[in-house]
This record gives structure tokens, C-alpha cells and sequence, in this order.
């Protein structure tokens, strides 16, 4: 069975919701329903799979057939777990503070985190460096002590490493990914520009603009919003067919977008 056919089989579609009370608490879950394999296809699991995201959404992925009471049941056996769980994600939410550039303070790359070190030395040009496990920044003089000073020196020479870091990357995955990409001809143009709400943008004229921050996220994250750009490029919208289209180059796409949702707050944390 090649992997497309398998990719298929496991294509899922959402658009219910449901609630349910743990004590004096209303907890909203969505529900996505795996497709009816097919007759020749192995036999998916039966059970009802509960996953809390950190963004707090509570998402239940059943098999096609369940019935509404199933999944009620299976919600209220986990009522309690569903509802620590959102609330230990609410606390987090709650620490994620803005990076004030400190040694021991962690930075993403490529869904990795990696411990931030200042090193002072006088006879080194200001750089940044990844090296076994750190972000190692060097810088002329001793600034630990000053916030102002650490937001006008280091975090330009980290905004600045993660842009050159990005233009490679996304080089790299736009021609790893253009031959799923079949409708588009050429080589698309693309810029890196920092935006608060957006990983990437395409233009009527087929340009992308990707977001340099996405290179904080998985490999699989950035080929997600690559193929979303580019599949606007044939559709620019989002309509039905924009849909079909991103399914079929990335079949999972549902569950790549969950995951760089669930970190854009820690990923866009400047």
C-alpha cells in the first residue's frame, strides 16, 4: 500500500462540537471523525482519542460511526483529566513572559529549544552561534545587568541570526516542496518579513512572504505554511478546492497546523 493511499485512509474532517460539565465548569470539545476506511484497508482503532492542546482546546478524534452518546461517555470518564489538564495549560499561558534576554532563557530552533548564553569578549566581533545545545551570543562588554542595553544589543544579533537562518531554510524546503507543487511554474519569489498574526502571505502575483519567526517551528511546521502559500498561488482563497488541493500534498496537514498552533505563542515570545 503506498503512503499516499494510507495518507488518505486517515484523512479526517471536523465540524462538531460538543459540551459537557465537571462541576461547575462548561467544557467545549470539538470532534473530528476519521474517514470510513477503506473495504481492502486495516482496521483503525475504535476508541475515542481525548487531546487537550496548550491553547486550552479540547479536541476528541473518534471513529467515523460513533455516536454521539459514545463520545459523551468517553468525555465524562476523562472529565477529570480533560479539566487539569486545561488548567495547568491556563498557568502556562499565564508564565509566558516577554524574553528579557538573559542567560539560561531558552530559544526555538527548529522546534528545538536551546538554552541562550552571553559570553563577553573584547576581542570578538558581536556574533551568534549554535553549539551543543546553546544559543551562544557574543557581545564586547558586560551588559547582564541592563535590560535596556540587552534589547538594543542581543536582541538585534538574535532577530538578525534567525532571519539569515531562515531565507537558508526556506530555501531549502521551496525547493524540497515545489515538485508536489505541479500548478506552479517556476520558482516563486518569496520574502522573510516578521509579522504578529501571520506565518506567510502569497500575493495575487504569486510572491510569498514568510515569517522568520517560522523557523523556530518543526521542519514539517514550515513545509506546512510553504504548501499553504503555495497552494493560493492555484486558489487564492479558501475555498472547498483550496482544500482539496492542500490535502493532497499534505495529507496530515490538520494535525501539522495543531501542532505549530499549539506553540505559535512560545514561538512568536520575542
Amino acid at each position: 500500500m503506498s503512503k499516499q493511499t494510507v495518507a488518505a485512509e486517515l484523512r479526517t474532517t471536523t465540524n462538531e462540537r460538543g459540551v459537557f460539565t465537571y462541576g461547575n465548569d462548561t467544557i467545549h470539545y470539538d470532534v473530528i471523525r476519521k474517514s470510513k476506511p477503506a473495504d481492502n484497508a486495516k482496521k483503525t482503532a475504535r476508541k475515542v482519542i481525548i487531546k487537550v492542546h496548550p491553547d486550552q482546546r479540547v479536541v476528541a478524534t473518534v471513529p467515523h460511526d460513533a455516536s454521539d452518546d459514545a463520545i459523551q461517555e468517553a468525555m465524562h470518564k476523562r472529565a477529570r483529566w480533560i479539566w487539569q489538564s486545561i488548567d495547568e495549560f491556563a498557568k502556562q499561558k499565564d508564565s509566558v513572559l516577554p524574553k528579557r534576554y538573559v542567560s539560561g532563557e531558552t530559544q526555538f530552533y527548529l522546534g528545538k529549544r536551546y538554552v541562550l548564553k552571553l559570553i563577553n569578549d573584547a576581542e570578538q566581533d558581536p556574533n551568534v552561534k549554535l553549539s551543543r545545545g546553546k544559543l551562544n551570543v557574543t557581545i564586547k562588554y558586560d551588559i547582564s545587568k541592563n535590560n535596556d542595553d540587552r534589547l538594543v544589543k542581543i536582541k538585534p544579533l538574535i532577530d538578525k541570526w534567525y532571519q539569515h537562518k531562515a531565507k537558508a531554510i526556506f530555501h531549502e524546503r521551496l525547493a524540497e516542496l515545489l515538485p508536489k507543487a505541479t500548478w506552479v511554474t517556476g520558482i516563486p519569489s518569496f520574502r522573510v518579513m516578521a509579522m504578529k498574526k501571520q506565518w506567510g502571505s502569497c500575493s495575487t502575483k504569486g510572491n510569498l512572504m514568510l515569517n522568520p519567526h517560522l523557523v523556530k517551528a518543526p521542519k514539517e511546521c514550515i513545509d506546512y505554511v510553504i504548501l499553504h502559500e503555495l497552494c493560493h498561488i492555484a486558489e487564492h482563497n479558501h475555498s472547498e478546492r483550496f482544500w482539496r488541493l492542500l490535502t493532497q500534498v499534505m495529507p496530515n496537514w490538520k494535525e501539522v497546523k495543531a501542532r505549530l498552533d499549539d506553540m505559535a505563542e512560545m514561538y512568536l515570545n520575542e
